[in-house]
């Protein structure tokens, strides 16, 4: 199964294309344009097209604005309840989050930065104000929104095991500034030694190469022990369930994970860069 480059919108689905469609029914009712009725909500008329297309998911001041200013008796905003989660999550990832969400266990290696999962609403937001294309105001608090919302499974699912292996260096970049750095580093450290089901590994500098050489990785096992792997890069992710490839990935976490500073020896590194900072 592979994941394919595409757009930060979700995919269609009936209840995106119900939900439009009666906005669009209410804005004829109250006889506005999809311009005028843009004017009124804050929203560009593109967005208000591409939700009643069926193509965007509302953000909730959408919602509330728009059932406000249509008069809509509540309709609006019931329907909400009933549409698509996960907003602002990569059409080639959604796939990936929604066996995420039913994992016994959960691998991953990140050599690029900290892994969506444990960071901070400061670093978060760094990453995406600063990507390119630039991103609406918009679209990056729905993408912030999202991550953060990834992290409960943290929190709701404590029979699942988590492993995290991150190189050195990615704590070291001080992405988003000294106050981001300290603030994710303190978040770290209180997530790994206040949480039973996390273990976390520093993969050092030190160590000049690695079995993550050729980049991230993401392992899960679903309830039925069946296992999936995940590969993400510019603009595409591929989920992987041909059993050959995942043993090769397997075999490439345990070697990474004998590399990798002990889950002792990574906190007590992060105390000395927190101390440094």
């Amino acid at each position: 199964m592979t994941g394919k480059a595409g757009n930060s919108e979700p995919e269609t689905t009936d209840s995106l294309r119900a939900f439009g469609a009666v906005v669009k029914a209410f804005r004829g009712r109250a006889t506005l344009t999809q311009e005028g009725l843009a004017r009124r909500v804050g929203f560009s008329a593109g967005t208000v097209a591409s939700i009643e297309q069926g193509r965007r998911l509302p953000p909730p001041d959408f919602i509330e604005r728009a059932e406000r200013v249509l008069d809509s008796f509540g309709v609006l905003r019931a329907m909400a309840t009933q549409l698509a989660r996960q907003p602002g999550l990569a059409a080639w990832f959604r796939q990936w989050a929604r066996l995420e969400e039913q994992a016994i266990s959960l691998y991953t290696y990140e050599c690029r930065l900290v892994p969506g999962l444990l960071q901070t609403e400061a670093y978060a937001r760094a990453l995406f104000e600063h990507r390119i294309p630039l991103l609406t105001d918009e679209e990056t608090e729905t993408k912030v929104t999202a991550r953060l919302d990834r992290q409960k499974l943290l929190r709701d699912r404590p029979n699942t095991a988590f492993s995290f292996i991150v190189d050195e260096h990615v704590f070291l970049r001080r992405t988003g500034g000294a106050d981001v750095a300290r603030e994710l580093l303190d978040h770290v450290l209180e997530t790994a030694r206040r949480l039973r089901n996390v273990e976390l590994q520093v993969m050092p500098l030190a160590r000049g190469v690695h079995a993550g050489m050729d980049g991230p990785l993401r392992l899960l096992e679903t309830p039925s022990n069946r296992w999936y792997a995940y590969c993400e890069g510019q603009r595409s992710g591929q989920l992987i369930s041909d059993p050959k490839t995942i043993s090769t990935l397997h075999m490439r976490y345990a070697k990474l994970r004998s590399q990798a500073l002990t889950p002792e020896d990574s906190l007590s590194l992060l105390t000395q860069m927190r101390g440094a900072l």
